[in-house]
């Protein structure tokens, strides 16, 4: 069944146009992943489809009813804002009624809220709010409803954020960037629900687990134009290499028509009088349609870093921690020219801290940390990533180097490294400002590998960059010789660019010697052989010889009959609830919720004491 349809959609900003004739329809329960350059309109895309901009021109049709919730890439608040005040601040029919409710029982309009008392209680809404806090629970928030957001982590906000967009009983999922400022225990927690999900999604995301274990299909923005692809992201891969072979198939011939083509018109006057002038109309249109096609990946791209000494970093029995609460301790390791480290733990578990102390940013509470006189940070941290400036791209980058050295030995200019990144030369005299938050992380990272460092330092260098500048950092960090730490919450990019893990869990680090996914496995594999050791041992328990009893003592025949009157009082306790339930008055709205935890309660107690009394019965038998 179809549940929303796009025709002839059209969006532009700035003059340039985002995309056009965007046609395409979602049937309910698929699973939409959409990918592009930085700058294609994916997000703006999603804000078109929430409601929250309009389009240029074209044609939005939905199923009637059909309710949005909308994870916008960045999360916005009021310095006064709590994480409840946040929460019903979301664009929501649900808490719309709700609020109409509260406004209308306020000024005494009886009819209104009795009518939406009614419906309400049709429509389960009174549970929204214990929704989200137990969805805050499930992404570990570690936050009250009281908190300010704007005291959280950038992590504690996207969580926060994310749980709102996942309670709201909304139809239609619309996910921007959700996995940016996540953990990975996170990510796999929000890939899982993704997965047993009931409700329609569409997400953009340059997460590639996500989006080949997720998704059913890919919509790809490319070059203003739109291309629907079928299946799972590999099958997305696969077939845009094939288009991209063909439009660079079409290319080719067109060039060698123009040549020829362009050779007679060099011949000049003289020669053409007379000619066709068709034929010069036909030359025009094909200079229009040379277009570049070439993938954005390059292959086998690095810069020349700086030569290693013996000593590059020794690290010994380094400790630290924060308002008390101890990150890691006793850590030390020596690092060998050539290796590739991926770094890992949960929001919070230090980190981006140790990655500060490896640098030289931050001393160790203890121990030591010992650079090499030639080692050459590259440090991509989370504090300078976010430019600003009047200074334009080529300025910035020529402020550090007019010349770059490729591994190759081959040296370029520095607006040829700029477009080896996804800089064209029409953004090369754009003001900093005015880029977009992916295009200025990236410009940061640019700055990072202009210098030639031979000890590369990434935190989190995948959020906000598209796919394509990611493949292009893959290649750079396979290709690095000197030695890699990258802290990442992109499962993939983990995989490829390292091969070996530091492990912050429980205030220690350890070393794993393999890849990401080899971690995952070996760490399931444990776990599955502590719940059966566990197992075992509750069953060799369970299996003891029971001694025979006949009967019940004194005090057990006391506890049953005790247990008889306390359930028949909890049944009648039970019964009352019910019936107050279907009779209470509108003015009574603020003792549902007490009146519900109550209510719960008592089943459970009735469960306990039932199952004990069952069991006392069965010994007296």
């Amino acid at each position: 069944m179809n549940l929303l349809s796009v025709e002839n959609l059209e969006k532009t900003v700035k003059d340039e146009p985002l995309f056009s004739h965007l046609t395409f329809g979602v049937d309910v329960k698929d699973k939409v992943g959409i990918v592009g350059k930085n700058g294609a309109g994916k997000s703006t895309l999603l804000k078109i489809l929430a409601g929250l901009m309009p389009a240029d021109e074209g044609k939005i049709s939905m199923k009637n009813g059909t309710v949005i919730s909308l994870l916008e890439q960045n999360v916005t608040f009021t310095p006064d804002e709590t994480v409840k005040s946040y929460f019903f601040k979301a664009k929501s029919p649900y808490l719309d009624k709700l609020k109409r409710y509260d406004d209308a029982v306020a000024s005494g309009d009886e009819k209104t809220y009795t009518r939406l008392f009614d419906e309400i209680e049709k429509e389960n809404l009174w549970d929204l709010e214990r929704s989200y806090q137990a969805m805050l629970e499930e992404f570990s928030t570690g936050c009250a409803m009281d908190d300010l957001v704007r005291n959280l982590s950038g992590g504690q906000q996207k969580k926060m954020a994310l749980a709102r967009a996942m309670s709201l009983k909304a139809d239609l999922l619309l996910l921007d960037e959700p996995t940016n400022h996540l953990d990975i225990k996170t990510i796999e927690k929000l890939e899982d629900m993704l997965q047993k999900t009931d409700k329609t999604v569409i997400i953009v995301t340059h997460d590639r687990h996500i989006l080949n274990t997720v998704c059913s299909v890919i919509f790809e923005l490319d070059r203003s134009s739109f291309f629907l692809h079928p299946g799972s992201f590999q099958s997305y891969l696969e077939r845009r290499s094939e288009r991209i072979m063909m439009l660079q198939k079409e290319q080719d011939r067109i060039k060698k028509i123009l040549e020829r083509e362009l050779k007679w018109l060099s011949r000049g006057p003289k020669a053409r009088t007379g000619k066709d002038k068709n034929r010069k109309d036909r030359i025009d249109r094909m200079l229009g349609q040379q277009e570049d096609v070439q993938d954005e990946k390059q292959k086998d791209f690095s810069s020349r870093e700086r030569r290693l000494g013996k000593k590059i970093l020794e690290i010994s029995s380094i400790s630290k921690e924060y308002d008390g609460k101890k990150l890691f301790s006793d850590f030390s390791f020596s690092f060998v020219k050539g290796m590739k480290i991926g770094l890992i733990g949960d929001n919070g578990s230090g980190k981006s801290t140790l990655l500060d102390i490896i640098t030289g940013n931050l001393a160790p509470d203890e121990g030591s940390v010992d650079i090499g006189v030639n080692t050459v940070f590259g440090y991509y941290d989370q504090a300078g990533r976010d430019l600003f400036g009047e200074k334009t791209v080529m300025e910035y980058i020529l402020d550090i180097a007019e010349k770059i050295c490729l591994s190759d030995g081959e040296i370029v200019s520095a607006a040829r490294f700029l477009e080896l990144f996804g800089f064209p030369q029409s953004m090369h005299r754009s003001p900093i400002n005015l880029l977009s938050g992916g295009e200025r992380r990236r410009l940061y990272l640019i700055s990072m590998l202009v210098k030639n460092p031979n000890f590369l330092v990434l935190d989190e260098p995948t959020n906000d960059l598209d796919l394509a500048t990611m493949e292009n950092l893959e290649e750079y960090c396979t290709s690095f010789s000197g030695c890699l730490v990258i802290c990442s919450h992109d499962r993939t990019f983990l995989d490829i660019a390292t091969d070996m893990l530091f492990v912050i869990e429980n205030g220690t680090i350890s070393l794993y010697p393999g890849h990401y996914s080899e971690w995952k496995d070996w760490k399931k594999e444990k776990e599955d052989e502590e719940k059966k050791a566990l197992a075992a041992e509750k069953e060799k328990k369970d299996t003891r010889p029971v001694r025979e009893k006949k009967g019940l003592s004194y005090k057990e025949k006391k506890e049953k009959e005790l247990l008889e009157s306390e359930i028949v009082n909890l049944e009648e306790e039970k019964a009352q609830i019910e019936a107050s339930f279907s009779t209470i008055s509108p003015d009574d709205y603020k003792r549902l919720n007490e009146k519900t935890l109550r209510y719960e309660e008592i089943i459970r107690l009735i469960d306990e004491k039932t199952s004990r009394w069952l069991y006392l019965e069965e010994l007296d038998s």
